[in-house]
């Protein structure tokens, strides 16, 4: 029987933290699908398409990883593919409560998933795809911070919208 995770996030944009995460959860997984999730509460900068076809992108070079959307609850989610766990990153203390909560009320939903929290390296515990946002928008260098694919399509959203004004 396969061991299938799921990493979901909104991965508005992947970074290089989110990247560290699936390489370890491929070392204890058979398949981990990155599962981007469409959340317009949190008023994404790019298109649920666009953010698939990033997250593609970055992944394609790293063996035992598929990519998807969903639109449901992540457990059902979870169900539907016949996930074993949900891959969770935990960067610091502050993400840990949130985390938590969110374990607990997954396994209450379903006590056949479980939630795996995996730390980045060290060097990628700042990284947030709000701050790479914000310091893109304003022309910082965010270059060892995210893919080259996506670093060029951020220069160019930014771009774009800095000639709408």
């Amino acid at each position: 029987m396969q061991r299938i995770a799921i990493y979901p996030g909104t991965f508005d944009p992947i970074t290089n933290g989110h990247l560290d995460i699936i390489r370890r959860a491929v070392k204890i997984f058979d398949t981990v699908i990155v599962a981007v999730a469409h959340n317009e509460g949190k008023n994404p900068l790019f298109g649920i398409e666009e953010r698939v076809s990033m997250v593609r992108e970055a992944v394609r070079d790293i063996p035992g990883v598929e990519v998807d959307a969903f639109h449901s609850l992540i457990i059902e989610y979870c169900q539907k593919k016949k996930a074993v766990a949900l891959i969770r990153g935990l960067r610091a203390v502050s993400d840990f409560e949130y985390e938590f909560q969110m374990a607990l009320m997954n396994r209450k939903l379903d006590k056949d998933v479980e939630s795996v929290f995996l730390m980045p390296k060290e060097k990628y515990s700042y990284l947030s795809s709000s701050l790479i946002k914000e310091i893109a928008a304003f022309g910082g260098d965010i270059s060892c911070m995210v893919p080259e694919t996506v670093h060029n399509r951020l220069t160019r959203k930014f771009a774009e919208k800095k000639e709408r004004k």
